[in-house]
């Protein structure tokens, strides 16, 4: 469902929409009238006309015209997207890495922007909430990993309560944040602040952090792995 819309926005607040929206892993659309040009395989460029913009958590993005079903131009999924302002105009850029493929959308007016979060994973059925999924981590540690032991619930630091703080077989101290939905990289922030907090208080001492969900967007998996954080998969 649409957590943010902009009608006839001003440039900067679209852009501002944009930016949290791609940030966040959520799905954005822009309807206004835009130019596209495409550099990769080959070349095009489509005239200005108002159009439908889709930017999804994957990475995929779809430009429509008013008829047909096929986009008229789009870029797969595990694109990396971003947004500026240049002058009076918004652009919105896409590009894949392997093979190097780039998207430029050029809006000169922005009718409507919207920053969706939708949950939508039809293979899979939840059942209960994240308290549910504490007791049962709490009831048998070993689901998480071999060896962890539950310290805490809510343990409070610098950057807010952690859901289960505990150790592992190792005795290295662990922080667990538990979803019950499909994440994107706000749920890797905030797991990153928690161990950065208890990293503060335990000098030249590691912290593990733990993101314990269904699963996770490849924004989220790409920041989980750079942030050095880990994911494990629990319904």
């Amino acid at each position: 469902m649409p957590i943010s819309s902009l009608t006839n926005p001003p440039l900067e607040d679209a852009l501002d929409l944009l930016e949290s929206g791609i940030e966040r892993g959520g799905m954005l659309t822009l309807v206004g009238e835009c130019e596209v040009d495409y550099d990769g395989r080959a070349s095009s460029h489509l005239p200005p006309g108002e159009r439908l913009v889709i930017l999804k958590p994957d990475g995929t993005l779809l430009v429509h015209r008013d008829s047909q079903r096929k986009p008229v131009n789009w870029q797969p999924p595990g694109s990396t997207h971003s947004a500026r302002i240049d002058g009076d105009r918004l652009i919105v850029e896409s590009v894949r890495t392997s093979p190097h493929e780039e998207l430029e959308i050029v809006f000169e007016t922005v009718a409507q922007v919207s920053l969706l979060e939708l949950d939508d994973v039809p293979d899979l059925v939840l059942e209960g909430s994240e308290e549910d999924l504490r007791q049962r981590i709490l009831e048998d540690p070993d689901v998480l990993e071999e060896g962890f032991k539950a310290m805490a619930t809510e343990r409070e630091t610098a950057a807010g309560a952690i859901d289960i703080y505990g150790e592992d077989a190792d005795g290295t101290p662990v922080a667990v944040e538990l979803k019950r939905r499909r994440v994107g990289p706000d749920a890797v922030g905030q797991l990153n602040r928690y161990v950065e907090a208890l990293e503060r208080n335990r000098p030249g001492r590691s912290v593990r952090g733990i993101l314990v969900a269904p699963s996770v967007t490849d924004r989220a998996e790409r920041l989980l792995a750079s942030e050095n954080l880990e994911f494990i998969s629990l319904t």
